[in-house]
């Protein structure tokens, strides 16, 4: 079916090829959007036609139901980077649908920090501030000056400014309270020119000791580098990368909770700063206590044989083996450690 934009809706789509777990069954209808003008028509389309509507970025961060979506899947394909200047900071607005990693090297080659140590994550910039996504020591809340979004309700644009966005550890309003209402079409960054990389992550703090300040390429370097040693890039044919990348989100606990469980259990848990008053503790560092090794199979799903927090799609998997797997874990943890374990993907089609 053709609208008259000339936006395609096909009937039918397979969704798992566009997911990086590969699991899941097919949209009722599917369009890729390459404008802003087709993105509002494509929701005329669905009111008039009653059904729902699902955006899907990169794929990275989807868990697709076995039934698939029943309904219209829209990706959009926005594309397009500008550049302004706002004092001694660089403004770089990128479109929903420009890869988040080439995004990442373009700022590098533009020497701004800000985003080096967000290097080799999958998926499309549009998807960033939905989860806050973060990594070895920066969150995209820190860089982010506007988000340009498509209000849902009305079909109007808007430009929310950072404070608006309700940023917090892997959250926005956009997967919390205002979830299901707006769709990002861009992403407003203020980037430091010439600004010294960060390094508050363990591991890339010892890979740097001793050594003169690095550039920004090279910790992005580091980074993927870190990030294939645990099967968190995408390499083809790495039965590894097939995943969601971290499953669970580290839980933060109110201090005194800790120290109640690290009386109860006779240990010192590992924990890192949060919020005043909170602290973080490693989801990995509970599922491997809980009993789940890294390489842990449950028939045709399974723990990557590289990190804890990574659940796999062995091949020819479902997704409701994938959920058990899931279950059993959850399950575990939290009857050994009082701590319910919170799932980072999205849910479609449940």
């Amino acid at each position: 079916m053709i609208l008259p934009s000339g936006l395609a809706l096909e009937a039918n789509r397979p969704l798992a090829p566009l997911t990086t777990l590969g699991l899941g069954g097919p949209a009722r209808w599917f369009a890729r959007v390459t404008t802003e003008a087709q993105l509002v028509e494509a929701f005329n389309w669905a009111r008039r036609s009653n059904v729902p509507v699902f955006i899907l970025g990169g794929g990275s961060n989807l868990v697709v139901a076995d039934s698939g979506f029943d309904g219209l899947v829209l990706q959009p394909a926005l594309l397009g980077i500008t550049r302004a200047f706002d004092g001694d900071l660089c403004l770089l607005r990128a479109a929903a649908g420009e890869p988040w990693d080439s995004f990442v090297a373009e700022t590098i080659a533009l020497d701004c920090a800000g985003l080096e140590c967000l290097a080799g994550i999958p998926g499309t910039v549009g998807g960033t501030p939905v989860q806050n996504v973060g990594a070895y020591g920066q969150e995209v809340a820190e860089t982010i000056r506007h988000v340009r979004v498509l209000d849902r309700s009305t079909l109007q644009f808007h430009e929310l400014a950072a404070e608006e966005c309700g940023f917090a550890y892997r959250q926005s309003i956009f997967n919390s309270t205002a979830r299901d209402r707006f769709v990002v079409t861009a992403v407003e960054f203020a980037l430091r020119p010439g600004g010294a990389p960060t390094l508050r992550y363990a591991d890339l703090e010892r890979a740097f000791v001793g050594q003169p300040r690095p550039t920004l390429a090279e910790v992005a370097d580091k980074v993927r580098t870190i990030r294939r040693g645990k099967g968190m890039l995408l390499v083809p044919g790495d039965p590894d990368t097939r995943s969601v990348g971290s499953f669970f989100r580290n839980p933060i606990l109110p201090t005194a909770r800790y120290e109640a469980l690290a009386a109860r259990l006779a240990t010192q848990p590992p924990c890192y700063p949060a919020a005043p008053g909170e602290v973080k503790i490693p989801a990995a560092w509970l599922i491997e206590q809980a009993g789940f090794a890294r390489g842990f199979r449950m028939g045709r799903v399974a723990i990557s044989s590289r990190h804890t927090l990574a659940l796999v799609n062995c091949g020819e998997a479902t997704t409701a083996e994938l959920l058990a797997l899931r279950d059993a874990i959850a399950a575990t943890v939290e009857q050994r450690f009082s701590i319910r374990l919170e799932m980072e993907p999205i849910l479609v089609g449940f």
